[in-house]
């Protein structure tokens, strides 16, 4: 179940407040063995976090949360994650119980269920508090943590839909974008990249959405350097080139990163983009679901 964006936090009785983490969507099934894990577009992330899957939780139950970590003051940092540091699940939803499904049940009824279990370390559940979402969205933002994200009392939990009942309030807008090309650094990035052109898949077509400059450490400039470099082409992969920087090389439009932003523009560019992380899931971003009408509620 996603979340609609929404422009601004408020206050109201009938809805529950919680906040928005800063990690990987993951549901996961516990079994003898550990927890099944999977992206919120089915990638088995058991693989890329070995110390959650090897979590022991009560058998049968199916969670969804957040794969995190923290950073030395205690806030949720993606790059920490993207970089192997310990992780964290932080569960905030029970979707299954041994008895059977609980998506039909409403919010209380799985939160209270999730209240009664035992699930020991390196797990953390999520405690919504009611009516007061400007004073947590204030308290997130004296913080800089990601956002907040407001749910109706007494709703049900509906897989694969991004619903009204589930309500977003970001701080710090994340989305997922595609490499399709990249501007040449110089001075100490020569021998690397300045940025990494971006865009979104709408329909057959890649929109070019931004230019991504800030965010990478020594480490990750390398690696992606590497990476492009393995696959560039003499061709843009966008259909409209004439706003991208003189200099560009492309490559092709198969590595997907995780990208932060201010807003977008008028003419549909990224203000102030800067690069998060590698995205492990293969699926294309697209237009419809990342772009500024999704965004810019």
């Amino acid at each position: 179940m996603l979340a609609t964006p929404w422009p601004a936090p408020f206050d109201d009785e009938d809805w529950w407040f919680e906040l928005k983490w800063d990690g990987y969507r993951c549901v996961a099934r516990a079994e003898r063995s550990g927890l099944r894990m999977w992206s919120r577009r089915g990638l088995d992330l058991g693989d890329r976090f070995h110390e959650v899957a090897a979590l022991r939780l009560p058998e049968g139950w199916v969670f969804d949360g957040e794969v995190i970590a923290f950073d030395e003051a205690g806030r949720p940092d993606f790059q920490l994650l993207q970089a192997g540091e310990p992780a964290t699940y932080v569960i905030f939803d029970v979707l299954e119980s041994p008895a059977g499904p609980l998506v039909s049940a409403p919010i209380e009824e799985r939160k209270g269920a999730l209240e009664e279990l035992e699930l020991g370390d390196r797990v953390l559940v999520d405690r919504p508090i009611r009516g007061s979402g400007i004073a947590l969205y204030d308290a997130v933002r004296e913080r800089d943590l990601e956002g907040i994200v407001a749910k109706r009392a007494q709703s049900r939990y509906q897989p694969g839909r991004r619903s009204p009942d589930w309500r977003k309030v970001a701080l710090r807008r994340t989305m997922r974008a595609v490499v399709g090309g990249w501007l040449p650094g110089d001075g100490g990035r020569r021998g690397t990249f300045g940025s990494l052109l971006v865009g979104l898949w709408d329909g057959p077509d890649l929109r070019w959405a931004g230019a991504v400059g800030s965010g990478f450490d020594d480490r990750t400039l390398r690696r992606l350097g590497e990476i492009i470099a393995g696959i560039e082409r003499a061709t843009p992969p966008f259909v409209d080139t004439s706003s991208v920087p003189r200099g560009a090389r492309w490559c092709e439009p198969v590595v997907n990163v995780f990208v932060e932003y201010k807003e977008w523009t008028r003419d549909r560019r990224l203000r102030a983009p800067v690069f998060k992380g590698i995205d492990l899931d293969p699926a294309p971003p697209l237009w419809e679901e990342e772009g500024p009408d999704q965004a810019d509620f």
